[in-house]
């Protein structure tokens, strides 16, 4: 079942130690098919160098398991509550990478200092609060998802596909299991890059509107003129 989408999720998992995004598993990337409205995960607490192209895991969107031989990721409620949100969306990414979960755990957005960050990400990377004691005990995983749906409710998640989540660490998002993999490299590496301004100039302001706008616009916008 979904075996060309298994495949792609688990290349896709398999780019996560390739970009130094993960330390042991911590971490996961999951693939929807949005015809059959199932959804291809990474299973729970498997070294990468173990894992196999079936060893991926499908669910459905009611967070029950269709086919695997494993448990799933234990970010599988996040990653559901995310699909049903956010229809224009076919990939997750969870990790702790270093820079993007530092910024987490500082309870900072990060914000846009300069045209790498603008190239792919419109405005400040947001990080959202904490859950409250009642949140985590209820359910946790799911309720991290609810939380990330509740603040883009009234935003852009194209525009911006990526979160941080307080305390915890960053998630992504795109147009499949591919590309939500990219957009984890690029915050990784914009996240990197605000702590390392602020370093070498702590009174360091983002850059200006017109240079974000003019950076995401030639990549993103209507009259998009970046690349082939």
């Amino acid at each position: 079942m979904l075996e060309q989408l298994k495949k792609e999720v688990y290349e896709a998992n398999m780019l996560l130690p390739k970009h130094g995004l993960v330390t042991f598993t911590w971490g996961n990337v999951s693939g929807l098919d949005k015809e059959t409205g199932l959804f291809v995960i990474k299973p729970s607490g498997v070294d990468y160098d173990q894992l196999t192209p079936g060893d991926m895991v499908v669910m459905d969107l009611d967070g029950n398991k269709v086919e695997g031989n494993y448990n799933p990721s234990s970010d599988t409620a996040t990653h559901l509550e995310l699909y049903k949100a956010f229809p224009d969306i076919r990939g997750i990414v969870h990790t702790h990478s270093e820079w993007a979960t530092s910024w987490a755990q500082a309870g900072r957005g990060i914000p846009c200092y300069g045209t790498t960050h603008a190239d792919y990400m419109y405005g400040e990377i947001p990080c959202v609060r904490n859950l409250t004691k009642e949140e985590i005990d209820e359910a946790y995983e799911k309720n991290t998802g609810v939380l990330i749906v509740e603040y883009f409710k009234d935003k852009d998640y194209i525009s911006m596909p990526a979160v941080l989540c307080k305390n915890h660490g960053p998630f992504t998002w795109g147009k499949d299991a591919y590309d939500a993999v990219h957009n984890a490299v690029v915050l990784e590496e914009v996240a990197k890059m605000a702590a390392r301004c602020e370093l070498i100039n702590p009174q360091a302001l983002p850059a200006p509107q017109e240079l974000q706008d003019k950076h995401y616009n030639r990549k993103h916008g209507a009259d998009a003129y970046y690349g082939q």
